[in-house]
């Protein structure tokens, strides 16, 4: 069981039922947009990023994305970090038809994916940020004629959710990949 000093913000029940045999953390679920009309819930999560941070995980279809960045809009102070999941194509157990993006949300992940998803925090504090927007832009990520193609066959090639902008793409390296994976991946494409 990973121990968390942050809370773990996720968009459901099931979700949240996943990660209790992972984490050891508060977990607060989003209701899916419904998060945004409990003002008091909305209120939580921000006293949460101020006095210990909160880390946002949500699925890696469309909806989540829409999720994660109008949580991290609604929270003005503290700290969030972001963890993702890969693009997992299926149906999760419960459900009798796959989502309409076809892609695993957090409770059809394999626990030993969520497990090494949240490994970084392990020691209490973030993990260390060695993907920069400068970093992306030497490595022809940013800012290039051909680096939004480059970012999407990157992406595919570390297994990472499809439809990161360059942005977007910096937190999830620095979550989930080290620097020689990334430098192998980068090899390939080029």
């Amino acid at each position: 069981m990973i121990k968390l000093k942050q809370a773990v913000i996720v968009e459901g029940k099931y979700d949240k039922i996943k990660l209790s045999g992972i984490i050891d953390a508060v977990i607060i679920t989003t209701d899916g947009f419904g998060v945004f009309k409990n003002s008091e819930k909305l209120e939580l999560i921000r006293v949460f990023a101020k006095r210990h941070g909160v880390i946002i995980l949500t699925d890696s279809d469309s909806a989540g994305f829409l999720i994660r960045n109008r949580l991290k809009s609604k929270i003005n102070e503290g700290e969030i970090f972001n963890v993702y999941i890969p693009d997992i194509f299926g149906k999760e157990k419960r459900k009798t038809a796959p989502s309409a993006e076809n892609k695993l949300g957090v409770e059809g992940i394999d626990a030993e994916i969520l497990r090494k998803a949240f490994e970084p925090f392990i020691s209490g504090s973030a993990p260390k940020s060695i993907f920069t927007r400068e970093r992306l832009f030497a490595d022809g990520l940013l800012g290039g004629k051909n680096s939004s193609e480059l970012r999407r066959k990157l992406q595919k090639e570390l297994n990472l959710p499809e439809g990161l902008t360059a942005k977007a793409l910096i937190p999830v390296l620095n979550a989930l990949i080290n620097d020689e994976d990334y430098l192998k991946a980068l090899e390939k494409l080029l």
